[in-house]
């Protein structure tokens, strides 16, 4: 049986020493190559063609995200697998688009970092559950905003008293503040919103069930 070819990417010796030699322990799995850089893997990864490439993501000379986009350019049927100890979501979604397959956290069992190499060949994806639960957060933030979560807790007051069908005097009145100061709040709040009146508010108010 042919080979899976695989490259290691981490600037920590001792972390790539200990993953490579797992890995040759595995019949089905060869490692051709290391690298201790972003840059050297770009290079490495040209020269070796391995199929799948184990990419640490935060290294002295720049992020394994540079290196992921570079090499998915240059050689698209590379697959990458993201290895880190990063769950930040400014890296996660980063690297998947940059063209990573999957994203491993380095306290992965050993056995699943195999079983994912041998998946990406396959060109099937495996996501650390941590991972994966951050991303489903993210996306499901990105679904439900609403532009009255741009409101401060003030002008969402002024909001609801809008919705509420309260004049600026009487919003005043109510909140104890001057009726400049209404004026300002319902100013900001309309902009925020992109209403262009009261009334187009009170209908944003009521359609939220903010009132």
């Amino acid at each position: 049986m042919e080979k899976i070819r695989v490259m290691v990417v981490d600037d920590h010796e001792m972390v790539r020493r200990g993953i490579c030699a797992y890995l040759e322990t595995e019949d089905d799995l060869e490692v051709v190559g290391e690298a201790a850089s972003g840059q050297t893997a770009v290079v490495m990864a040209r020269e070796l063609k391995p199929d799948v490439i184990l990419m640490d993501l935060v290294m002295e000379d720049g992020t394994g995200v540079e290196a992921s986009e570079r090499i998915k350019r240059e050689l698209p049927e590379v697959q990458i697998i993201i290895l880190t100890s990063y769950i930040d979501e400014n890296l996660i979604f980063p690297a998947l688009e940059a063209g990573a397959l999957s994203y491993l956290l380095k306290t992965s069992q050993a056995h699943e970092i195999a079983d994912a190499i041998r998946l990406a060949v396959k060109r099937e994806a495996v996501i650390e559950p941590k991972v994966a639960t951050k991303m489903l957060r993210k996306m499901r933030d990105r679904v439900e905003y609403h532009p009255h979560n741009e409101l401060t807790s003030r002008e969402l007051e002024v909001l609801v008293l809008i919705g509420e069908g309260k004049t600026n005097q009487e919003i005043a009145d109510e909140l104890f503040i001057g009726i400049k100061t209404v004026k300002t709040h319902v100013s900001n709040v309309l902009s925020k919103l992109g209403v262009e009146d009261r009334t187009k508010a009170a209908v944003y108010a009521h359609r939220n069930n903010l009132v």
